[in-house]
């Protein structure tokens, strides 16, 4: 007697399905990996921010800018830093922390 596949697992199996014919495809990849690296940075400034003890007002005094500008800074999906101002954020988080940039260099397909 054969099992019928719990709705939740078919889900699953689809998504999973789905996913792969997805990540098959270049520009689809290029894109996820944009975003995912939009994430990346916005996770890192806060869990940077939060290692260092202080909180957004903190920061904010440092860098002689309102407590709103750095939780735009923060912000999911904010993608208009400019590199003086991300260098001027990590200063102030103190000199145990350090801005690293890495290029990564597209394949010839």
């Amino acid at each position: 007697m054969s099992e019928q596949m719990s709705p939740q697992m078919d889900g699953r199996r689809r998504y999973r399905e789905q996913r792969a014919r997805w990540m098959n495809d270049p520009e689809f990849r290029a894109v996820y990996a944009a975003e995912a690296a939009k994430k990346e940075l916005w996770l890192q400034l806060i869990e940077a921010r939060q290692d260092a003890g202080l909180t957004q007002a903190e920061v904010a005094k440092r860098l002689g800018v309102s407590q709103a500008q750095v939780a735009r800074i923060e912000k999911r999906g904010y993608d208009s830093h400019s590199l003086n101002t991300l260098r001027r954020y990590v200063a102030a988080l103190g000199p145990e922390f350090a801005l690293e940039v890495t290029i990564q260099r597209r394949s010839a397909a």
